[in-house]
């Protein structure tokens, strides 16, 4: 039988005592023993300090201190007792509560985090600072994440693409099983027999099969600002991906106040990560200049431009060129975000400019972009989610 089918109250005043954190107007008059104090030292250490009681487990730490073996201790702690789900959160929230990025430069202190998408991020920030002796152990940190999320996301990816590509090339006099029957009906309602109920179709629409020649051309344009930091991880990953697919050409280039093409790095997606530089300023119009000139077929060619649209450049030029490639054939897709976290802060009065230009600006989940080059690769309308 649980605690709380014993004593139901009892547990209750347990899980508003963890929740209040145990001050002394907290009012529940709960101590916490065992398991019970030592996760509220390790969330203590992390979100506040409070009074120092003379109950049990009701100690506060006065935070994680700056010495590794503490820091080290306590990333053990809370992967002990709680999910990697909320670890993920925790370590999160030290780094930026606690300035403990300095730290993450120790080979012992990257074995002990829980490796994820932010961490990722935070470690390409201190690259340049990273000493010889803890670049390996970064490198295996990342590449652990880099291949979690290729397993997630490659499938589906090139599962939805090749069907685009597929889909894309038209073609009159299909083979039976090459028939796009809602298109073939929808070219043929005008032959519709009422007495038999049917359409006798005089025109069949098929799909072509996608050959082993380049079919469509990709620009992943990647803003390498800090805020965007999840963002270029996923970007560098689904290049990867999209590099690996025969019928598509793919350039990757990222950008601050200049410009770097990782093209020849997409082979290797952790290359790609630890060739950006995170931080630093901003020239959209000169990543699009860059992109723009390397464009041969612009009607076979996507760009997909990802930032937070915060301009250091020329604003007008830039908007000019979105408006140049898209009249050239040229489909555009400005994404405010490529990660999980919705959109962050981002530049609206930018973002209305391209929506009038036809490219809408939305912050897009993962999951979601394959759809989205889909859509772009068969010039249908982008599938912008609902809330932007």
């Amino acid at each position: 039988m649980t605690t709380e089918a014993m004593d139901p109250a009892g547990e209750r005043l347990r899980r508003w005592r963890m929740v209040l954190g145990g001050d002394d107007a907290d009012g529940t008059g709960c101590a916490l023993s065992g398991k019970d104090a030592a996760m509220d030292g390790a969330l203590t250490a992390l979100y506040g300090k409070g009074d120092k009681g003379t109950q049990s487990g009701r100690d506060r730490s006065a935070g994680l201190g700056a010495s590794a073996p503490s820091v080290a201790r306590w990333l053990g702690d809370i992967r002990m007792y709680f999910p990697s789900s909320v670890v993920q959160v925790m370590q999160r929230d030290a780094i930026d509560r606690l300035g403990l990025s300095t730290l993450l430069l120790e080979p012992e202190m990257l074995e002990a985090v829980e490796a994820d998408v932010h961490l990722v991020g935070t470690l390409l920030s201190l690259n340049r600072a990273m000493p010889e002796t803890t670049k390996e152990t970064a490198r295996a940190v990342v590449r652990k994440v880099v291949e979690d999320l290729e397993k997630r996301l490659a499938t589906r990816t090139r599962a939805t693409l090749t069907g685009a590509l597929d889909r894309s090339a038209r073609i009159s006099r299909p083979r039976h099983h090459d028939i796009d029957w809602n298109r073939t009906i929808a070219a043929n309602l005008k032959h519709y027999l009422p007495e038999y109920r049917t359409i006798v179709p005089e025109r069949l629409v098929g799909y072509g099969r996608a050959s082993q020649s380049v079919k469509k051309e990709v620009v992943l344009c990647i803003d390498q600002s800090g805020s965007m930091a999840a963002s270029v991880v996923y970007a560098s990953v689904f290049g990867a991906v999209l590099a690996s697919m025969r019928s598509i050409n793919t350039r990757l280039v990222v950008f601050d106040t200049s410009v770097v093409d990782l093209t020849d790095q997409l082979d290797d997606p952790v290359d790609v990560l630890f060739g950006t530089q995170l931080g630093g300023g901003t020239d959209i119009n000169r990543a699009l200049a860059y992109c723009q000139s390397q464009i041969t077929r612009p009607a076979e060619t996507v760009v997909v431009l990802i930032s937070d649209l915060y301009e250091g450049g020329i604003r007008n030029e830039m908007l000019k060129r979105v408006a140049a490639m898209k009249a050239s054939g040229v489909q555009f897709v400005a994404l405010l975000a490529l990660s999980d976290e919705g959109a962050p802060a981002y530049d609206r009065e930018h973002a209305a400019a391209l929506a009038a230009l036809g490219a809408p600006a939305f912050a897009c989940t993962p999951d979601l972009f394959p759809e989205v080059m889909a859509a772009a690769i068969e010039k249908r309308p982008i599938p912008v989610p609902d809330a932007v």
